[in-house]
């Protein structure tokens, strides 16, 4: 696949992926959805980076978390200063290493940034999706991709590899097509969310649909954005994302200026940070997207098929796991990966665990960190020698 192989361009790190282009494949046969509905056809945006071996035997699926996309790594333009969401360990010498693998990133479906989700055009009806889009889940993701696995004659991944709802797809693509995945890697994850989780959840769904200008998900149609509502939503889910310690060394109680407003403007850093945050946020993704992420995250249970029994459920799995956790992380603690630990080993699975110390909370799966990058390297490292797989490039 020459035409997916980006190039360095000066200015850029050595290290980089460099320039990359993001391609679309487009599915025409009709996609089942978990909930009962049909999608009678459908895009994914994706972008690779590395060369696909004659034996297509040396591809990485990486899957996105909830407000995550298809660029993943490198960069758009020569003039672009900000790489991917995950460039600090996919490239060249970085744990997934582009000159032994041939990574994939897609922006999942549903999604909002070039994938067929609620801003994309109802074939039937001509008119944009909006709050008409099908609800998917995870398992539905994960039959997607498959389906773009073939359409690039990929048929066994080296690894499947993700953090938060990423990881999620991960443990689903094991258990869906167990014979595809020969390793995967489980980031900052859990097998279900908490009470607690799809409280947070709700509390965000919740802003956004009381926004005036949401207009129940036709706001396209009424030339507006519930910008309101999408800012609650990530302050609120932002909060989740640190940890206390790193809010309070970021900011701790520091003022905008030295004296107390006695009144509601801004007056703390953190209060500034996150309105910042929210107001980025509200003009860069879909609230109908969002919608549809937060549900997908709130019904995975792979064990509600076996009756709670979660090694039952984890039986079709036939791959090594790595499983890794952070220790500040609250949103999705130590404690689910553990879960997840023991019901793969009570399965006979092979698998390999550490849970991380960082201060990052549950971003720290997004950030560079000496011993999750060497872990990272040497599970990836490892099954590169397993697959005998050489450098590209």
């Amino acid at each position: 696949m020459p035409d997916s192989v980006p190039h360095a361009r000066p200015g850029h790190p050595t290290d980089s992926v460099g320039v990359v282009t993001p391609r679309v494949a487009k599915f025409d046969s009709p996609l089942a959805l978990a909930c009962g509905k049909v999608l009678p056809e459908y895009e994914l945006i994706y972008e690779t980076y590395g060369t696909l071996n004659a034996e297509r035997s040396n591809a990485v699926l990486v899957c996105h978390a909830l407000s995550g996309h298809h660029h993943a790594a490198g960069y758009h333009s020569q003039d672009d200063r900000k790489p991917g969401w995950w460039d600090a360990h996919i490239g060249p010498g970085k744990p997934i290493d582009t000159s032994r693998f041939f990574v994939i990133s897609l922006n999942n479906l549903g999604g909002c940034h070039g994938s067929t989700g609620p801003v994309s055009h109802n074939p039937e009806t001509g008119r944009q999706w909006g709050p008409d889009f099908p609800m998917v889940t995870v398992s539905d993701w994960v039959a997607s991709q498959a389906r773009l696995a073939d359409h690039l004659g990929i048929e066994r991944w080296a690894a499947v590899v993700g953090g938060s709802l990423g990881g999620m797809q991960v443990l689903q693509w094991s258990i869906t097509y167990p014979e595809r995945v020969a390793n995967a890697v489980v980031i900052a994850a859990t097998p279900r969310l908490s009470a607690q989780n799809i409280a947070f959840n709700e509390v965000a769904r919740q802003a956004i649909r009381s926004d005036p200008e949401f207009f129940g998900g036709w706001y396209a149609e009424h030339d507006t954005v519930p910008k309101r509502g999408l800012k609650l939503a990530r302050m609120v889910g932002h909060i989740t994302y640190l940890s206390e310690d790193a809010m309070g060394s970021k900011f701790g109680r520091d003022l905008r200026s030295e004296d107390l407003s006695f009144g509601f403007d801004v007056e703390f850093q953190v209060e500034s940070y996150l309105r910042y945050q929210g107001d980025t946020f509200s003009t860069a993704f879909d609230a109908n997207t969002y919608l549809l992420m937060t549900k997908a995250l709130d019904y995975f249970d792979p064990a509600a098929t076996t009756g709670g029994d979660l090694a039952e459920a984890l039986a079709p799995a036939q791959c090594p796991f790595l499983i890794v956790s952070f220790t500040t992380d609250w949103r999705f603690p130590p404690a689910r990966s553990r879960e997840l630990v023991d019901a793969l080993v009570r399965a006979g699975k092979a698998v390999s665990y550490a849970n991380i110390e960082s201060p990052h909370g549950h971003d720290a799966f997004l950030l560079p960190e000496p011993r999750y990058e060497a872990l990272f390297r040497a599970f990836m490292d490892r099954t590169a020698r397993e697959l005998g797989l050489e450098e590209t490039r």
